[in-house]
């Protein structure tokens, strides 16, 4: 082996490496995530422009979760039998289909009363959430089976950190153009970003023999030669689908639920508490820098360290849950979140508070794609469609229920007190991702199955 190709294996290159199937995955998530992240700091200020409570406004941010919370098993369903590639394509022109009924709502291209833009607006956004579903359920099952176990955390990794990198460029770039176009520029870069991300979809390659790879990374055996005469293509994801149609019943989600139960209440509940203490940091640190008299400017210049020091560690982050096992990452992860959290009331000046930010940003970029490997680890190859629905719907369910524990907390004993419950739901998180996950590298189901 070449010194060059021992690089290469060692480190996943794209070019040529374990992990070249999956470059073709990380452009348009990168794409399509600047849409989202143009989208997010937008949704609550075009609602109130609409003449929407602040109450209203502030529910509106969760609609894009509630969305991609019901399109779970719709997009289980349509990747089950149209493909991973073709999933994505659907789920990226549905996607950019809201971002455009958003965009016709705040600009005010339709002659409609105020109540009624408010409700296209809160239907464009349901609609960009449902279509994230699709679109995230398929580009996992597609990265599960076209890299290497070997490499699939730094697959994951790299893809969590596509998304961090376009939701922080997507605000920068929304707030540029609205210095030009008004509230309606950050959905104008929604829109277009979400458009060049379907179109780029098209280039996609369809998986040789889609969802039969076991989950530790096995490849499936060799088809059968087909006679000289005739020799036989290789199958598609389409073929192989369109050709298993008729060959028996699939597995359904409720019954992979009762099989995986266990894994699902373990783990499972482990990746909620993750996904809960991450939502709920989008609003710690702005909420915190309010409760310092921190000006805007200083506290969005706070608010992006964070977003800068969880950026930085996604590579590293893959490549350790690799070498080290996805045990060690979860854990380090979930106590960096929870850490970092408890200690946020406790700072009293900009440059502590900022500090601890840095540490929350570092704790949470430490688990990019954590949740992806190990739904792709724990997926069965019949059916990985179906239970990477239902492993996101536990993450669907922790986004939701974070925001909705912290702001009850604090309505009862402040925001110092709201905020230590999601430092609790973090250190939990750690726990139970001690107690279930398996010690070593590899697949966490390989190593359960040793």
């Amino acid at each position: 082996m070449s010194a060059a190709e021992g690089r290469r294996r060692r480190f996943g290159g794209f070019r040529g490496g374990p992990l070249e199937q999956a470059f073709q995955i990380y452009a348009p998530s990168a794409v399509y995530a600047v849409g989202l992240g143009a989208i997010m700091p937008a949704m609550a200020p075009a609602a109130t422009a609409f003449g929407a409570s602040l109450a209203l406004a502030a529910a509106s941010v969760t609609l894009v979760s509630i969305g991609s919370l019901v399109a779970n098993a719709p997009a289980a369903w349509l990747a089950s039998r149209a493909g991973e590639r073709i999933t994505i394509i659907v789920s990226a022109w549905v996607g950019s289909l809201g971002a455009l009924v958003t965009l016709a709502a705040v600009a005010g291209w339709l002659p409609v009363a105020d109540h009624t833009g408010l409700g296209l607006l809160l239907a464009g956004l349901v609609i960009v959430g449902m279509a994230g579903a699709g679109f995230n359920l398929a580009r996992q099952s597609y990265l599960a089976v076209a890299v290497p176990g070997s490499h699939r955390a730094r697959a994951m990794s790299t893809l969590g950190g596509t998304i961090r990198i376009g939701m922080f460029a997507g605000p920068f770039l929304g707030a540029g153009l609205q210095t030009v176009m008004g509230l309606q520029g950050a959905f104008v870069v929604a829109t277009a970003a979400m458009v060049l991300a379907a179109g780029m979809s098209f280039t996609i390659k369809d998986l040789p023999v889609p969802g039969t790879t076991p989950a530790g990374g096995t490849q499936p055996a060799a088809p059968t030669a087909a006679p000289a005469a005739a020799p036989a293509a290789a199958p598609t994801a389409a073929s192989t689908r369109s050709a298993a149609a008729g060959a028996g019943p699939r597995p359904t989600m409720r019954w992979l639920a009762r099989r995986h139960r266990r894994v699902l209440l373990t783990a499972g509940i482990g990746v909620l508490c993750l996904s809960a203490a991450r939502a709920s940091r989008s609003a710690v640190i702005p909420l915190w820098a309010t409760e310092l008299g921190l000006s805007p400017a200083a506290a969005s210049a706070v608010y992006g360290l964070t977003g800068l020091a969880d950026l930085v560690m996604f590579y590293p982050s893959g490549f350790l849950m690799d070498r080290r096992g996805r045990r060690v990452v979860a854990v380090f992860c979930m106590a960096g979140l929870a850490l970092g959290t408890a200690l946020v009331p406790l700072t009293g000046s900009p440059w502590w508070f900022a500090a601890v930010a840095v540490v929350v940003g570092l704790g949470n970029g430490f688990g990019s794609g954590i949740v992806m490997t190990l739904g792709a680890d724990y997926s069965p190859p019949e059916g990985r469609p179906q239970f990477l629905a239902l492993w996101r719907q536990l993450s669907d369910v922790g986004m939701l229920t974070g925001p909705a524990v912290l702001s009850a907390v604090t309505g009862l004993a402040g925001l110092a007190f709201g905020i230590w419950a999601v430092a609790v739901i973090a250190a939990a998180g750690a726990v139970i991702f001690a107690r279930s996950l398996p010690k070593g590298p590899g697949s966490v189901a390989d190593l359960v199955a040793r």
